[in-house]
């Protein structure tokens, strides 16, 4: 196997079949994008009691007057130790909805900045003999890669390249119609396939579809 070599400007132009950004246009577009597929996975599960919710007794803890001490109506007032939180975080979701145009610059700008900076190669798709990952690590290894990669197929991965990529937490992959622009900056390289480029070119020219996932 020939070791990975990254794909220049005019031969990506040429695969995608469209022009790729050559300055730093769109910037925010990319910025948007990536927060907004970051805040689509947050939980979202904090949460905190009101004085409504904590469990305490809502009786009365001494009568009104003649004590010397404060007037307190109940156990669970937010000014007790042990009480309720006042305006403390409850679940809420993060998903920020974002047109989809946006969305397809972002990744057109993804593209743009990794095929300049040289850290997208291309080839064909792994082929495995068994669904191991010392296989797909010995593939990487001798494709020139990091263990830190984007993998992007043209259509649903095989079996044996699918499980053999479950146990590497720093290796990716995706197909070329749901990778989005987070998937391409997360990794320090990306091996797009050749099969993969006419699909990408396709997202980039025709109608969007969504691309935010949880």
């Amino acid at each position: 196997m020939s070791k990975a070599k990254a794909i220049n400007l005019a031969a990506a132009e040429k695969a995608l079949g469209i022009e790729l950004y050559k300055n730093r246009k769109a910037s925010q577009a990319l910025h948007e994008a990536v927060t907004a597929y970051r805040a689509a996975r947050r939980s979202g599960t904090h949460s905190t009691l009101t004085k409504a919710t904590v469990d305490l007794s809502g009786k009365k803890p001494w009568r009104q007057k003649g004590t010397g001490r404060a007037r307190a109506g109940y156990k669970s007032s937010p000014v007790w130790v042990g009480g309720g939180v006042v305006f403390g975080p409850h679940p809420r979701s993060y998903r920020k909805n974002l047109p989809k145009t946006v969305l397809k610059t972002a990744l057109r700008r993804a593209i743009s900045d990794l095929v300049s900076k040289g850290t997208i190669h291309t080839g064909s798709v792994p082929s495995l003999k068994a669904p191991k990952t010392k296989e797909l690590i010995g593939w990487i290894k001798d494709s020139g890669l990091p263990l830190s990669c984007l993998i992007v197929t043209g259509k649903q991965p095989e079996q044996n390249l699918l499980k053999a990529a479950q146990n590497l937490r720093e290796v990716d992959l995706r197909t070329a119609r749901e990778v989005n622009a987070e998937d391409l900056l997360r990794r320090s390289q990306v091996w797009i396939a050749e099969d993969a480029w006419g699909e990408l070119g396709k997202r980039l020219q025709g109608k969007p579809k969504s691309e935010v996932k949880s």
